[in-house]
């Protein structure tokens, strides 16, 4: 019994529950941090998808790969530009 399947259904699901999470907040909010949060959970999503779909052996070795990067790429940037967007002033404000 191969259970490869399932616990891959198991994390896409997951992945797609937190997209939907954070295109909720976004859309109350409209802060592009969730919208970056809600493509990186989705991109996350597509490649354990993707694995299945195709039939690659091996998730770590294929080009699929690279949307796990894109993906922790958007979280970075979208992360440090909106740390850079606050004014300097409210940094130290809580201290």
């Amino acid at each position: 019994m191969n259970l490869v399947p399932l616990t891959s259904g198991a994390i896409i699901m997951g992945y797609a529950v937190a997209a939907l999470f954070f295109l909720k907040f976004w859309r109350r909010t409209r802060d592009i941090l969730f919208l970056a949060f809600a493509v990186a959970f989705l991109l996350m999503a597509t490649t354990p998808l993707l694995t299945i779909v195709m039939k690659v052996p091996r998730e770590e070795q294929s080009p699929f790969y690279l949307l796990r990067l894109l993906a922790f790429l958007i979280l970075i940037v979208a992360v440090v530009a909106k740390s850079a967007a606050r004014s300097p002033s409210s940094r130290f404000s809580d201290r």
